[in-house]
C-alpha cells in the first residue's frame, strides 16, 4: 500500500473517529441542556399557577387571574395543568386537558418538594411533568394539602433535539469533507519531497543524471546524502573494476606473447623452464595486484567507523609473532577515540602492508603512530623502523610493481603498490617516504574522507 494512501487512511480514521466523539459528546450536553430548560420552564409555570390560584372554602380552588400562560386556555396545545389534592382527586384542570387526562399520575412529592420527570399518559402522550406540593390553610386551624402539577408535550423537546442535531450532523459532514479534502492536498505537498527522491532514483537508474540534486527538507538531507554517496561509492566501485581488469588484460599480453614466443624458439629444457617459471611468476604477481586494486572498498556513509587502536594492536600482535626471532621493540601510539570512516580491510592492508615492511626492514625497533582530524575525517599513519633506510633516489621506485629494496628478501614487490593505490586512488590522499628519527625509513600514509 502506498506512503500517501497508509497517511490518508490513518488521518481519516482519526478524524471520522475525533468528529464523531465530539458529535456524539455535543449531542449529548445539548439534550441535557434542553432537559433542564424544559424542567426549569415547569418549574416557572408551577410558581405562576401558586401566585394565581386561591382557595375559597366554598367554591374550592379558583384562580383569582388570568392564567399566567395563554397555551394552558387552548385545547390540547401541548401545555397542561391540573391540581389534586391530598386524596388524589383533581380539584382544578387548565382547558387545555379538554378531552385529555395525565393520569396515572406518580405519587406526590413531599410537601416543599418538587417532582421533575418523564411521564406517558394513560392514553399514550409521553409528557415531561413537574409536581410540586404545598400545605395550605383553608380556614381557621383547618389546612389541606394540594399538588400543582404542569406537564408539557415531548414532542417539543424532541423537535428541537431533532433541529439540533440536523444542524450539527451536517455542519460536521460538511467540516469533515472539507478537512478531508485539506488533509489529502497537506499530505500531497508533504510527500512530494519523497516523490520527487524516487523520481530521481529512477532517472538515475536509467542513466538520465547522476545523482540527486533537489532541494529536500533537512529531515531527508542525511537520506539523500547518504545515496548520493552510495551512488558514488557505487560508480568508483565499478570504474575500480574496469580499470583492474583492463590493466590485468594489458598487463598479462606480455607475458603470454613470451610463454608463445618460447614454444617456437629451439631452448633446452632449463631455459624453457626458467622462462615459464619467470613468465608465471610475473602473472601471478600481476592477479594479485590487481585484485587487491579492485577488492578496496573505500568509505561507505552506512558503514560503522573502525576502532583504529584495535586494528593497530592485532596487526602489532600479529607481527610481533611472525617475526620473534627479531626479538622487535614495537611501539604503538594511537588514541582509542580515533575511528576510520572506510572499511576495515582497507585498513588492515594499508597498515599491514606498511608496518610488514618495516618490521623486515628494522633491526630492533618499529613505530607505529596514528592520529586524526576528526572534523575533517582525516587519518594519518606514520611507520618507522631503524633499518638501513631508502635512499632519496630510490624511494619513488619502490612505490611501483614488483620493485624490492632487496631482491634477496621474500616477496613480490607489490606491497607498496597496494598501499600507493589504496592511499591515493581509493581514499584521496597521499603517501610519502623520507629519513626517520630511528635512523632507518619513515612512511607516511594519509587518508582524505
Amino acid at each position: 500500500m502506498a506512503l500517501t494512501t497508509r497517511l490518508l487512511i490513518a488521518a481519516s480514521v482519526v478524524l471520522v473517529a475525533f468528529l464523531g466523539l465530539t458529535g456524539l459528546a455535543l449531542d449529548q450536553a445539548f439534550r441535557d441542556s434542553t432537559l433542564s430548560a424544559v424542567r426549569d420552564r415547569l418549574q416557572a409555570h408551577v410558581y405562576m399557577l401558586l401566585g394565581a390560584a386561591d382557595i375559597d372554602p366554598g367554591q374550592g380552588v379558583r384562580m383569582t387571574i388570568g392564567l399566567p400562560e395563554a397555551r394552558l386556555m387552548v385545547p390540547d396545545s401541548g401545555l397542561y395543568a391540573l391540581i389534586s389534592d391530598a386524596q388524589g382527586q383533581i380539584v382544578w384542570r387548565s382547558q387545555s386537558l379538554l378531552g385529555l387526562s395525565l393520569h396515572p399520575l406518580p405519587d406526590p412529592p413531599d410537601i416543599g418538594r418538587t417532582r421533575f420527570q418523564a411521564h406517558r399518559s394513560r392514553d399514550g402522550h409521553d409528557l415531561f411533568l413537574t409536581g410540586f406540593t404545598v400545605f395550605w390553610e383553608i380556614g381557621p386551624q383547618r389546612y389541606q394539602r394540594y399538588t400543582f402539577w404542569v406537564a408539557e408535550s415531548g414532542a417539543y423537546y424532541q423537535r428541537e433535539v431533532d433541529s439540533f442535531r440536523f444542524s450539527l450532523w451536517t455542519w460536521l459532514l460538511g467540516a469533515a469533507g472539507m478537512l478531508l479534502v485539506v488533509q489529502g492536498l497537506v499530505v500531497n505537498w508533504t510527500l512530494r519531497p519523497l516523490r520527487q527522491v524516487a523520481r530521481e532514483i529512477r532517472e538515475i537508474e536509467a542513466g538520465q543524471r547522476t545523482q540527486l540534486s533537489g532541494h529536500y527538507p533537512r529531515e531527508l538531507q542525511p537520506l539523500t546524502a547518504n545515496l548520493n554517496q552510495l551512488v558514488r561509492e557505487g560508480r568508483s566501485q565499478l570504474e575500480r573494476y574496469r580499470n583492474a581488469l583492463g590493466e590485468l588484460a594489458h598487463s598479462l599480453k606480455t607475458p603470454l606473447a613470451v610463454l608463445s614466443s618460447a614454444t617456437r624458439q629451439a631452448l633446452s629444457n632449463e631455459e624453457l623452464q626458467q622462462r615459464v617459471h619467470t613468465q608465471v611468476q610475473r602473472m601471478n604477481q600481476t592477479v594479485d595486484y590487481q585484485l587487491q586494486r579492485a577488492a578496496a572498498s573505500g568509505r561507505s556513509a552506512l558503514r560503522a567507523p573502525v576502532v583504529v587502536s584495535d586494528t593497530a594492536r592485532k596487526i602489532r600482535d600479529s607481527l610481533l609473532k611472525v617475526y620473534a626471532d627479531k626479538a622487535l621493540e614495537f611501539t604503538l601510539r594511537a588514541d582509542p577515540a580515533l575511528r576510520f570512516h572506510g572499511d576495515e580491510g582497507d585498513l588492515l592492508e594499508i597498515i599491514g602492508n606498511l608496518a610488514d615492511n618495516a618490521c623486515k626492514w628494522a633491526d630492533q625497533q618499529v613505530s607505529l603512530t596514528l592520529h586524526g582530524d576528526h572534523h575533517a575525517e582525516r587519518l594519518t599513519l606514520v611507520v618507522e623502523d631503524d633499518g638501513p633506510g631508502i635512499a632519496a633516489e630510490h624511494r619513488q621506485r619502490l612505490l611501483q610493481r614488483w620493485e624490492r629494496g632487496d631482491a634477496a628478501t621474500p616477496g613480490h614487490g607489490i606491497g607498496l603498490a597496494v598501499v600507493r593505490n589504496l592511499v591515493e586512488e581509493v581514499y584521496h590522499g597521499q603517501l610519502l617516504i623520507d629519513h626517520s628519527a630511528l635512523g632507518g625509513a619513515r612512511i607516511t600514509a594519509q587518508l582524505n574522507g
